[in-house]
C-alpha cells in the first residue's frame, strides 16, 4: 500500500510505517554523506552547534551531481548508508527521525532506530536521473568546502522510497 507522508517527519507518521511499505515523501530533507557526518558528529561531541537541528529531520545520505540546465539538481541517487553507522545512533538521540539511503544498517542501529523512533527508507540505488525529477529545490546551508558532500536542503515532490527498518526494529532486508 502506497502512502504519502510530509517531511520533517512526524512521530504518528513513524508509528504507522512498516517494514515493506512504499513511501512518497513531500517536504524538505537535508543532505549529508560520511565528511559531514563527521564534522557535525565532531562539532556535537565539543558542545558546538549543528548547522541544523536535527529534531524531526530525515537526513538522504546522497552526493548529487551537477545540476543541468533549467534543473535544480543532477543525479540524486542514494549512497550506502552503511557508511554513515557510526554516527547514526549519536544522531537518532539528538531527535533524527529518518535516513535515506541504500544497502543494510549494523544491527546497533536498528537497535537505535527503534530506541528512538525513527525510521530507515531506501531509494533505488542506480536510479539517481529518475530520482532527481522529484528534488524542486536544492541549496547549499553548510560545509560548501565539502563540495558534492555538503550540507543541501532539498525540497522534494512525491519523492518515492521503501520502509527498510520500521519503528519497531523489523527489517524488509531479513524478512
Amino acid at each position: 500500500m502506497d502512502k504519502y507522508i510530509g517531511v520533517p517527519i512526524c512521530e504518528e507518521d513513524i508509528k504507522q510505517l512498516r517494514a515493506g511499505d512504499y513511501v512518497y515523501l513531500t517536504g524538505t530533507v537535508y543532505t549529508a554523506r560520511d565528511a559531514a557526518h563527521k564534522r557535525m558528529y565532531e562539532t556535537a561531541v565539543k558542545g558546538g552547534e549543528l548547522p541544523l537541528d536535527l529534531s524531526g529531520q530525515v537526513i538522504y545520505y546522497m552526493g548529487p551531481s551537477p545540476a543541468r540546465e533549467g534543473r535544480p539538481i543532477g543525479s540524486a541517487g542514494p549512497t550506502t548508508a552503511g557508511r554513515m553507522d557510526k554516527y547514526t545512533p549519536f544522531f537518532l538521540k539528538m531527535g533524527l527521525k529518518g535516513m535515506i539511503g541504500k544497502g543494510k544498517r549494523s544491527d546497533k542501529v536498528k537497535k537505535a532506530i527503534a530506541e528512538y523512533g525513527a525510521v530507515y527508507f531506501a531509494a533505488v540505488g542506480g536510479a539517481g536521473a529518475l530520482l532527481s525529477r522529484s528534488v524542486k529545490s536544492s541549496r547549499v546551508i553548510a560545509y560548501d568546502d565539502l563540495g558534492t558532500e555538503a550540507i543541501r536542503e532539498l525540497r522534494i515532490e512525491k519523492f518515492p522510497v521503501v520502509v527498510v527498518v520500521d519503528s519497531q526494529g523489523n527489517d524488509l532486508y531479513e524478512r
